[in-house]
């Protein structure tokens, strides 16, 4: 493989700001699906942290995309999946009575967490280990 084709290869911090700025766009655009698995513990309406989580995705994809600032937001990337994993364990309670497909899938994102985490910590490091740090 030559240096020119490994240069137009999709990086992981590529393919990271592309999963945030889709899902942070679907905050928007779909709202009402990410409504539904906000925890009714969280304080105020579902809708402001539907909305909320979407700018936070939105902003650490842009901290991704530029190479100065990867670092920090593959740090926060990783974080924000920790942070977002108590709606998918409220959307497998309230699937529990769904048809099995339904459930599958939302038993299926909660260890789907896992590789997200794992897949922002290597932007990070690899951020990290280009800035010689």
């Amino acid at each position: 493989m030559t240096s020119n084709s490994s240069a137009r290869r999709p990086t992981a911090a590529a393919g990271l700001v592309v999963l945030l700025t889709s899902t942070g766009v679907l905050h928007f655009a779909a709202p009402a699906s990410f409504d539904s698995i906000v925890p009714e513990q969280l304080p105020g309406a579902a809708r402001i942290w539907t909305h909320l989580s979407g700018v936070a995705e939105l902003l650490v994809a842009a901290l991704i995309a530029v190479p100065r600032t990867r670092r920090l937001g593959g740090l926060l990337a990783a974080l924000l999946f920790v942070a977002v994993f108590p709606a998918n364990v409220k959307m497998a309670i309230d699937w529990s009575d769904r048809p099995v497909w339904m459930r599958a899938l939302a038993y299926g994102r909660l260890p789907l967490q896992i590789p997200l985490v794992l897949w922002a910590v290597l932007v990070y490091r690899r951020a990290a280990a280009r800035r010689g740090q």
